[in-house]
């Protein structure tokens, strides 16, 4: 099947939505946790949003220090590519980070910053471990 190139823009378009929307996740589920945790927020601790939390984490601080780029860069980058739009060759936080931010940083400044996130979501979990429901 061959995409057009309105199609491939319009889908990679779409998978960036989704790829910003999981690192809005990661990083506001991570303060919400850190906030939430000492504050007694319940709904912090819930189990399933704990575990997808931990692993949309683990999947990116592997990904970093394997040096690989996420799938959904690779994917988007793709469909730009199909679509004849320009791609970025830096990861997607990279690429938008330095957009947003007017900042441009080493590779090893976002492995870092990768690591000490799954560090303080570790440490989340240790100091409010997610709890099952309970029946009322």
């Amino acid at each position: 099947m061959t995409l057009s190139p309105s199609l491939a823009a319009d889908l990679a378009d779409a998978v960036l939505t989704i790829h910003v929307g999981i690192a809005v996740f990661v990083v506001g589920m991570t303060l919400a946790l850190l906030v939430g945790g000492p504050l007694g927020w319940g709904w912090v601790r819930r189990r399933w949003l704990r575990w997808l939390h931990v692993a949309l984490v683990l999947v990116i601080a592997v990904q970093a220090w394997l040096g690989r780029l996420c799938p959904l860069t690779i994917w988007e980058q793709w469909l730009r590519t199909r679509a004849g739009q320009q791609t970025y060759d830096a990861s997607f936080i990279a690429h938008w980070l330095s957009k947003v931010l007017f900042f441009e940083a080493p590779w090893w400044t976002f492995v870092a910053a990768y690591s000490v996130l799954a560090l303080a979501v570790a440490g989340a979990w240790i100091l409010w471990p997610p709890r099952r429901r309970t029946s009322r």
